[in-house]
């Protein structure tokens, strides 16, 4: 019996549309990478990228549990000294919602250049309108 690898040939890509009104941020963030790393695929091969694009939209309306609006928070540095910027996920949400919810797919995918090829599968929209509609894509129910 052989072990089956997939080919760069075989891999199929789909359109997806995830709707995250009231959806808890983490764990959908954790469903739809999955879905870009391509484990939901019976051909699934780790060295490989098999995902399928994502589009989120409603990146606004995503809901988290306990205090983390205002104890969770998103650092940066400017490269000087004293450089240290800090946000709190409530200010974050207020400036740029699709950020939020692109950081947590972001950190869930496998680092070097085989994570960011499958990174730029993630469409995220704060509103329900996107671009994508000639690309056909099926609503995925979480």
């Amino acid at each position: 019996m052989k072990t089956f690898m997939a080919s760069a040939s075989q891999i199929e890509r789909k359109w997806y549309v995830v709707d995250a009104e009231g959806q808890t941020l983490g764990r959908l963030a954790s469903r739809v990478a999955t879905v870009l790393r391509g484990k939901h695929k019976p051909i699934f091969t780790p060295f490989l990228d098999t995902g399928d694009y994502v589009i989120v939209i409603n990146a606004d309306k995503i809901k988290v549990t306990g205090k983390k609006m205002d104890q969770k928070i998103y650092r940066r540095h400017s490269d000087y000294v004293g450089g240290l910027k800090t946000e709190t996920l409530r200010q974050k949400l207020a400036k740029k919602p699709e950020s939020v919810f692109e950081a947590a797919v972001k950190g869930m995918l496998p680092k070097g250049p085989l994570g960011r090829q499958m990174y730029k599968k993630l469409r995220v929209y704060a509103g329900p309108e996107h671009d994508h509609q000639a690309q056909k894509p099926e609503e995925l129910k979480f």
